[in-house]
Formats: structure tokens, sequence, C-alpha cells
């Protein structure tokens, strides 16, 4: 999962008989009367608030407000759209660019890297903020919910996600040992360092909360000889585990439950949470940390793997309603709150944020490739939404916007734990 292109809500100030200020962006173009000036105004602000980026936008009639030699352009075709942007930008800018209605002139990775940047340099916690948070209404995280929430993007069917995954079907960060490994080995390194951090040992039994099509739950079974119940409320994934699991002959040593992880029960080693955080929900936190004290053995340890980020702050509005709805991507200090409550102690804690950003740049290089088979399968506008999507999630990890944690954990007063750290990555202790 991902960002897009700004993180906050833009809403311009009542306009009452003001008048325009002299200190506005290069303009250039044919002018059109007092609703003209209005506008030219609004543009000037919201510019302005996003600290002058070197861009520039193009309206309706041709008018370019902005930076004088622009790094990118954004051409506004109509009024409406216009006024759509400056009600909701974070919302609006993804559903406009996704129908067409506007487009960026330029490199699209380049302009959003630079909007996300200037969005770090302003102050938070304003009233536009509060307003914008306020007007968010994100799907609920029940057992009802979770299940609609995860249908909405990965239930689009497995021949769209073959075509541009890796063989495998991981849809979470890669770790590449060397930024120009494959992806396919990359995501194996990505497996086999959470099995290490782990500290797998045959023999054992594993509980998964999230299991995608079953990519690590049956790495872990055949490389590390462990037993794994991997759950995951998603029909189709789990459709093509079981077969998966199947062909392999691991059916014996893999059980896929279709079934949310609040359901979770019996007793296991270690507990793995990969890529599934994010879909929990910041309210749901603590519940998620009684399943595991209830199911973890005294000598238990767990992973937790998610995108989040360096401060407390909800999705981009676009994300969140279009691609991720429910989606929440939280702070270490936030992340606690699945461990403190039952006293477990972490043990590690890695950012694996370029990884990610590499991982992304993987999954759009081969989106591209293929995009003219994802517009016959649903449509140009669906093919927008997830450029967008995809480049979104790259700007936000190269600009920091959104990070990677990997928290491994264990029960608390547990001495049953690797000596060094470097028993965490290759298995073995090294003095």
């Amino acid at each position: 999962m991902g960002s897009s292109v700004s993180s906050r809500a833009a809403l311009p100030p009542q306009w009452s008989g003001r008048r325009v200020r002299s200190s506005l962006p290069t303009v250039s173009g044919r002018k059109s009367g007092p609703v003209w000036a209005v506008e030219r105004w609004l543009v000037g602000r919201l510019l302005s608030a996003l600290g002058s980026p070197p861009i520039a936008l193009v309206l309706w009639d041709g008018v370019s407000i902005g930076h004088a030699n622009p790094k990118a352009r954004v051409k506004i075709h109509d009024r409406r759209t216009f006024w759509q942007l400056l009600a909701n930008v974070s919302l609006s800018f993804g559903d406009a660019l996704s129908d067409g209605r506007i487009e960026v002139e330029g490199d699209l990775l380049e302009f959003l890297e630079i909007i996300y940047r200037c969005e770090e340099t302003q102050p938070r916690g304003g009233l536009l903020d509060a307003l914008a948070e306020w007007r968010r209404r994100p799907r609920a995280n029940t057992l009802g919910g979770s299940r609609s929430n995860i249908h909405h993007h990965y239930d689009l069917g497995d021949d769209f996600y073959r075509l541009w995954l890796d063989r495998e079907m991981v849809y979470t960060c890669a770790y590449f040992p060397a930024p120009d490994v494959s992806l396919e080995e990359a995501q194996t390194a990505k497996m086999d360092l959470i099995c290490r951090k782990l500290w797998l040992k045959p023999g054992q039994t594993v509980v998964e909360a999230g299991c995608g099509w079953g990519a690590l739950a049956l790495h872990m079974a055949r490389r590390y000889g462990v037993t794994v119940k991997a759950y995951n409320v998603s029909r189709e994934q789990i459709r093509t585990a079981r077969e998966r699991a199947k062909a392999e002959g691991l059916a014996s040593r893999v059980e896929f439950i279709e079934d949310d992880y609040r359901t979770i029960h019996g007793q296991c080693d270690v507990f793995t949470s990969i890529g599934m955080l994010e879909h929990v929900g910041a309210d749901c936190y603590q519940q998620l940390g009684e399943v595991i004290h209830r199911c973890l053995r005294p000598a238990g340890r767990g992973i937790v793997h998610t995108i989040g980020r360096d401060h407390p702050g909800r999705l981009n509005a676009w994300i969140e309603r279009r691609i991720f709805p429910g989606a929440y991507t939280p702070s270490l200090r936030e992340i606690m709150d699945v461990f403190e409550p039952r006293s477990f102690s972490v043990l590690d804690v890695e950012n694996l944020r370029l990884h990610y950003a590499l991982t992304l740049q993987h999954w759009r290089d081969r989106f591209e490739a293929v995009a003219p088979r994802v517009e016959q399968m649903f449509d140009a506008a669906f093919v927008r939404a997830w450029r967008l999507y995809l480049v979104g999630s790259i700007a936000a990890f190269r600009t920091g916007s959104l990070q990677l944690f990997q928290v491994v954990f264990a029960r608390h007063g547990s001495n049953e734990i690797p000596w060094t750290r470097s028993r965490f990555l290759t298995g073995h202790d090294h003095e």
C-alpha cells in the first residue's frame, strides 16, 4: 500500500470583497474579468500554502499561474474541477487525474516529490488540518467492515496482480541485499530475513495474521520446517493460497483459514503480521495485542511488519477512499499500543523505507509494461488511478512521508532470545 499527491485538504478562505494582493505568482495568458481575479487569488493562496513550489497551474482558458520555469504543470480542464480541488485537494486531485479532468505535464514522480517535500515544511495542527480531519469518515474496521475494506482492494482478481507482482505474488516491501538484485530475489530475501529475525526452528508452530496469497507461510514451511496457520479475510487470496499449498504438497503443514485475525485461537511459538497492521486501525491495536497474548506461548516471539510514519496522521484522503479503505499507517509510538498493555518486550526495530521505494519502482515498471492489458481488463481511468497510487507511493517513501517498520517482540521476561543482534540477521552469532 501507499500514498498519493497530498496529505492535507486545502480549503479556500471566505471571499468577501477582498482586494487581490499584488504579490501573486507569475501569470501568463488571457484574463477573463472579476471571476478570473478571484480564481487567480485562490490559486496564489494555494501555491503559497505549499511554500511556492516550482510548479504552475494552467487553467481551462490557458492562463498559467505559478513558477515562471516550472518543473511540472498541472492542467485543469474545467472550472468545476478547479473548485473541487480547492474544496478538498487531497481527495479531488486523485479523482480528477483518474477521470482525465486534470493532467500533469512533466514527470509525475518528480511533481509528487516536490509536493511532499513542500508539505513537510509547512506547520501542522492548524485550522485547515483540523477541518480536513473532521470532514473525513473512514470505513469502520469491524468484523464486517474489515472484510468489505479488504475485498475492495485485494479481490480485484488474481489475474490482475499476476501481471506485475513477482512470481510468488508477494505484495509487501521486498528486501534488497544489493540495489541491483531482481524483484524475485529481493522478495525471497525479505522472507528469509523475517524467518531469521524470528529464529525459526523445525517443528515450531506459527500463526500468520494476514497472509496474502500465502507466499510467506509456504516459504516458512518449505525452508524452515515449521507448521503454519495463516488467516486472511480475502476469499480470492485464500483460494489461491490453498491451491498452492496442495500443489506443493504442503497442505498438511500449512492451513489457510478464511477468517478475521480477531478469531485466531490455539497456541503458537511464533506470531507474524506482515503488511496487515495498516488494515487494523489504531482503535483496534489493543485488541490485536490481546489476540497475540492469548495465542503466544511463554517463550514465544513475533514480528510486526507495517507501513508507518514519523508522526501520527491519517493517510491521504484519496488513498483511503479509493485504494485502501479503512487503512491507517501508525507512528512507532502508536504501534506500542499493540505491545505495552500486555507487556510485550520489543527486541529489534528496523526501518526499510528505501527498500519499499525500490520495491514500488519495480511494481511501477512492471505495471506500465502491461498497462494496455490492464486497460482492457478494467478501463483507462483504472490505469490512471493505479499509476497515481504506485507513483505517489514511491514519492511518499522517497521523501520520508511514509516509513516501513519491522518490529520484533517477545513475551515479557523471556530469556529464550538471540544473544546478539547478528543472530536476528544471519541466524548465527558472530563475536
